[in-house]
């Protein structure tokens, strides 16, 4: 997909979420339905959720897309890279990311966005997963993290 298809996308999208997340302000709910939405409507997302953080590991809250690995050990991964750098993290190819969690074998790229609450805390991270080499790129880091602060909580 072309950066400004994919730009016009994501702006749809966007405000579609916006209009959903209107009927209830519960952050749980907002996650399933953005996780739901972005996996049926971008194109390469093969597995999209998110992860909650815990003192010693990442546990999936809800998710789209094959089986998910339950919990994600402290500080391994892109997830808990996402955390610990409080910021968005894009990887081209997976295998070449040192202590990446292979929940399923054929993701081969990801892009990792933190979700805070309202103090600005890390309080989850939207996990995106890709089938294809080199799929998220700034315009996904972008709009994930505009539609990531649409969640409550």
């Amino acid at each position: 997909m072309t950066p400004d298809k994919k730009t016009s996308r994501y702006e749809r999208l966007l405000e579609q979420i916006g209009e959903l997340l209107l009927k209830s302000n519960d952050a749980t709910a907002h996650m399933a339905t953005v996780s739901a939405v972005l996996y049926h409507k971008m194109d390469g997302f093969f597995w999209c959720g998110f992860y909650r953080v815990e003192p010693e590991h990442l546990v999936v809250i809800c998710y789209q897309g094959p089986v998910a690995c339950q919990l994600l050990p402290k500080n391994k991964g892109v997830c808990w890279a996402a955390v610990n750098q409080n910021k968005t993290i894009v990887v081209p190819d997976v295998h070449a990311f040192a202590g990446h969690i292979a929940c399923d074998s054929r993701s081969q790229s990801e892009i990792v966005v933190p979700v805070r609450n309202k103090k600005g805390e890390v309080v989850a991270v939207l996990d995106v997963d890709s089938d294809k080499l080199n799929t998220f790129d700034e315009v996904d880091a972008v709009f994930l993290e505009k539609i990531v602060n649409l969640i409550g909580g």
